[in-house]
């Protein structure tokens, strides 16, 4: 059975085809999802790519969450369905109120593109679920906003409920300030909703899907979301 991945497009998304790439490297189908849209064409797991949605301007994704498309995202992720926004759609996310938190200038004012090691925390989210907790995945990050802030109370909520799913650290998995490229708070390089089906995450999977381009780590988050899309029988 081939799981349906939509794919989310913005004027000013640019990540759309690398992640509709990736995507067929599963084994599923991609579909894309013009942001002027009102429903999904039946996908199984929603993906926001990364990208400038409308210039970044105001900040970055303040007018993509009024898009018509959102409005079925936010359905789809209120029944359980499956959503990931990469980069400029975690961004989305957060403005959407899907994920708690901002995404902020980073620590150095500069944009940052470069290898990140990220530590695998433990939740309950299909995105990770074969992916042991521990682990360390190379993936890279290329981004001017992705300094993940939050208040305490919400911070201390993301910790206690699990929430924390990546977060920056040296490759032997240290989570010191050297190894945090854009000053997160707590590292923080990735979080999901109280659900799990929501993940939002600055670094940029479907750019290390082959060996060609120096590490596979990015297609176990893909292949793990059609492992557990194959579970649950969809």
């Amino acid at each position: 059975m081939a799981f349906r991945f939509g794919i989310a497009v913005f004027p000013g998304t640019w990540s759309d085809r690398d992640c509709a790439h990736a995507v067929g490297l599963t084994g599923a189908e991609a579909v894309f999802l013009w942001h002027a849209d009102k429903e999904l064409k039946g996908a199984d797991c929603v993906i926001l790519p990364g990208g400038f949605a409308h210039g970044d301007y105001l900040r970055a994704g303040a007018i993509a969450r009024f898009a018509p498309l959102m409005e079925a995202v936010a359905e789809h992720a209120r029944g359980g369905g499956l959503v990931l926004g990469i980069c400029n759609g975690f961004q989305i996310l957060c403005e959407a109120g899907l994920l708690p938190g901002a995404l902020l200038r980073n620590r150095d004012l500069q944009f940052r593109c470069q290898d990140t090691t990220l530590l695998v925390e433990p939740t309950d989210s299909p995105f990770l679920a074969t992916i042991a907790s521990g682990s360390r995945l190379r993936i890279p990050i290329s981004h001017g906003e992705g300094r993940y802030f939050a208040d305490p109370a919400t911070l201390a909520g993301l910790e206690r409920g699990h929430q924390v799913a990546l977060r920056y650290c040296s490759p032997d998995g240290d989570l010191d300030d050297a190894h945090n490229p854009n000053g997160s708070l707590s590292h923080i390089a990735g979080i999901v909703n109280e659900a799990g089906n929501v993940l939002g995450m600055m670094p940029h999977p479907e750019r290390v899907c082959e060996p060609l381009l120096g590490s596979e780590d990015g297609l176990r988050l893909f292949g793990s979301v059609t492992t557990g899309l194959a579970a649950a029988g969809r």
